[in-house]
């Protein structure tokens, strides 16, 4: 690990208190902005854009076990341009790419938010959290970086195909106005098939929808008191109430100033993330 004031990257003009977090990373960060983009283009280097926020626990892990690392800041730092953002100074750039990510990983996203970009701006490639060594069934950052500079270099043509459909993607999942394919009221066969299928993967011993890490899912419990409401299905009613239960007990919940964790890290309700949010 490099110590402290070793290094003094491009972000010490930056006044966003999360920039300033890396500031003295080996990793050679840039504020989003002329710059960065034209090296990129000039080099034709893919980008790294890295997205986070100063109170975020798993960007603040990361950062030590990756972005301080020297061996790991020399692999980023030839391979790529690489960009730190704070989603709080620019949440257009954090919403842009938290759809590409969440498109490219079955909906699912997070913080920090890692996506690679082509010198044009067309993500290719995203995720969130990535551990020092293989791990929870993710690949190293280290191994994921040879695996990104690898395509890149090698099979370029695949990457900017996959840059293409999945641009193509966003602009359609974006446009306004946008008529649907099957234009009309939702149907109730397709209320009832998302009952169905949030019932499928209800956890009827714990409650919720998930396995860990597990998050409160509330749209989903609203969804099931509307649909009972209307349809005065028991089994929609049990899982929405079950789950509010099992959570209202659990370490999730703040027993002592109220509200709740952004989500719990086991699938009991029990270790939460110590973390609230507004939104």
């Amino acid at each position: 690990m490099a110590s402290e004031n070793t290094y003094t990257n491009s972000l010490a003009n930056e006044t966003s208190p999360y920039l300033l977090q890396h500031v003295h990373n080996p990793v050679n960060w840039f504020p989003w902005g002329k710059e960065a983009l034209e090296k990129a283009r000039l080099e034709n280097k893919p980008i790294l854009v890295s997205i986070g926020y100063a109170a975020c626990h798993w960007c603040h892990v990361m950062a030590h076990e990756s972005f301080e690392d020297e061996e790991t800041a020399v692999l980023m730092n030839d391979w790529f341009v690489n960009i730190k953002v704070d989603r709080e100074e620019r949440p257009d750039l954090d919403h842009i790419y938290m759809d590409a990510v969440q498109a490219m990983n079955n909906g699912q996203g997070g913080w920090p938010l890692n996506v690679f970009l082509t010198p044009d701006l067309k993500p290719f490639y995203g995720g969130t959290y990535f551990p020092p060594v293989n791990s929870y069934g993710r690949l190293s950052w280290k191994n994921l970086l040879a695996t990104i500079h690898d395509a890149y270099q090698n099979k370029y043509d695949t990457v900017s195909l996959q840059a293409d459909n999945l641009m193509q993607h966003l602009h359609t999942a974006n446009a306004i106005g946008n008529p649907r394919s099957n234009p009309g009221l939702v149907s109730h066969e397709h209320l009832q098939q998302i009952e169905k299928e949030l019932l499928t993967v209800f956890d009827q011993e714990h409650g919720g929808f998930s396995k860990a890490p597990k998050f409160p899912q509330t749209f989903a419990i609203q969804y099931l008191l509307r649909q009972y409401y209307h349809t005065k299905n028991q089994d929609a009613l049990h899982a929405a109430t079950f789950s509010l239960d099992k959570m209202i007990a659990g370490g999730i919940y703040d027993h002592l100033a109220g509200g709740f964790a952004r989500y719990s890290t086991d699938k009991y309700w029990q270790a939460p993330h110590f973390e609230k949010m507004l939104y």
